[in-house]
């Protein structure tokens, strides 16, 4: 268990960017819609995906500003604002586990739910915590093909069985593809994953995002059409299909 009383590290609770954004920009969809949440990002990322659309602070090249939050700050702050959830987004919040885990437990005595919003690359430790400690949760699944995974400094099965644990331990959990060309964009590799989530589960619901150049990849914006035809995929197995940036 974390504890609630100090921090191995003086990183955490250092935030380079805090928000109040509709929930559905997470993305989430089943859960709470309609309703705003306080966001707050952290720095730094452990993969290293070449088309981050949040590379100015997953991997910044110089100093950031940074506001630094006690646990009992981030209650008093949620509560005062009228929220009744936080996320950690925009990086890669599993970085922050300890302050997460320790913050949930003071949020969950004001009646405010904890969100994270991640690349789903985290052990079998963290996974454990978040499934008692985290309300809900968005893992972007950054492509279904072990090899590309290990070119962005993840894991393929390392997700999947993440994902597969926090569903099964009740954490309401929604699933997004940022369809990449040359990454992410087999029609093949998309039907397999849609196999397997509709395996965990067909409620799961799906957000199949369009791709624009990013940070050091340039190829063109995802098609339209592409993104057409994995949708009508995915409708075809799961009952909650979303799309953005579109």
């Amino acid at each position: 268990m974390y504890s609630r009383e100090g921090f191995t590290s003086p990183h955490l609770g250092r935030f380079a960017s805090v928000a109040i954004d509709p929930i559905e920009k997470k993305p989430l969809r089943r859960w709470r819609p309609g309703t705003k949440i306080l966001s707050l990002g952290g720095l730094h990322c452990n993969m290293r995906c070449p088309f981050c659309q949040n590379h100015s602070i997953a991997h910044p090249d110089g100093p950031i500003g940074e506001y630094k939050i006690a646990p009992h700050k981030l209650a008093e702050t949620a509560r005062n604002s009228s929220l009744r959830s936080v996320a950690y987004t925009y990086n890669e919040p599993s970085l922050q586990a300890e302050y997460i885990f320790a913050a949930s437990s003071l949020l969950r005595d004001e009646g405010i739910a904890t969100v994270m919003v991640t690349n789903g690359m985290f052990g079998e430790e963290v996974c454990r915590e978040a499934a008692g400690a985290v309300d809900a949760m968005n893992v972007d699944v950054k492509s279904f093909d072990e090899d590309s995974y290990q070119k962005l400094g993840g894991s393929l099965d390392v997700v999947k069985r993440n994902v597969e644990f926090l569903v099964d331990g009740g954490v309401h959990v929604e699933l997004t593809s940022l369809v990449v060309p040359g990454i992410s964009d087999s029609p093949d590799g998309f039907a397999e994953m849609i196999a397997w989530i509709a395996k965990v589960s067909p409620d799961i619901p799906l957000h199949i995002s369009r791709y624009f150049p990013a940070y050091r990849y340039n190829e063109p914006p995802t098609d339209i059409s592409l993104i057409e035809k994995l949708l009508n995929i995915a409708r075809n197995r799961l009952k909650y299909v979303y799309t953005g940036n579109i």
